[in-house]
């Protein structure tokens, strides 16, 4: 995918990340973590089963009211997919659909008590590639369309130093794999560090 394609994306980091300078105790940040993550059934004959890979990113933090409410942008790589199985003459063969996204949360975030927040927003995500994996054997495919829609509801818990730790589900609006009707399915949970 060019480099022209993510341009509106991060554009729209960098004016949130402009505005957050002008705002009191605008943060900066990086995060990572595990990644659950699967399709819905839709028109699959069997449910897919999840993938377990990762995502890593950078997060901002733009104070509205202090310590009550702000915003959250954030752009993440992310390795998301699901797995699904196949039997042929008595064998069982798992095939392991890979889709990798740029994901662009724009989240409000609620503080319930000092430390302890809840967020949730919608995320946008840009399909970057995808394949099969079966068999020792990789296929690239254009089978998921090249835009996600997603909601997407966390909560995060600030320790001391600048680190956090958070758990974080999304849902997908608009169908994923083309004709399926399917739609992402993630848990996240990670870690990550305020500058």
């Amino acid at each position: 995918m060019k480099l022209v394609n993510f341009l509106p994306a991060g554009l729209l980091f960098l004016v949130t990340l402009t505005a957050a300078n002008a705002q009191e105790k605008a943060s900066f940040g990086i995060k990572g973590g595990l990644n659950y993550s699967t399709v819905t059934q839709g028109k699959f004959e069997e449910g897919p089963d999840a993938r377990t890979s990762f995502h890593i990113g950078v997060v901002g933090e733009v104070p509205i009211v202090p310590n009550i409410f702000s915003i959250q942008p954030e752009v993440l790589y992310s390795q998301q997919g699901f797995e699904s199985n196949v039997t042929l003459l008595g064998n069982t063969y798992t095939t392991t659909h890979k889709i990798d996204y740029l994901n662009i949360p724009v989240l409000a975030k609620l503080y319930l008590v000092k430390g302890l927040s809840l967020e949730a927003g919608p995320q946008f995500g840009f399909k970057l590639n995808e394949s099969h994996d079966s068999n020792n054997s990789s296929i690239t495919t254009n089978e998921v369309n090249k835009f996600d829609t997603a909601l997407a509801l966390g909560a995060t818990f600030n320790l001391s130093g600048g680190i956090f730790i958070f758990g974080r589900y999304t849902y997908s609006l608009n169908e994923v794999v083309k004709d399926t009707d399917a739609k992402n399915k993630v848990l996240q949970a990670g870690i990550g560090f305020k500058f």
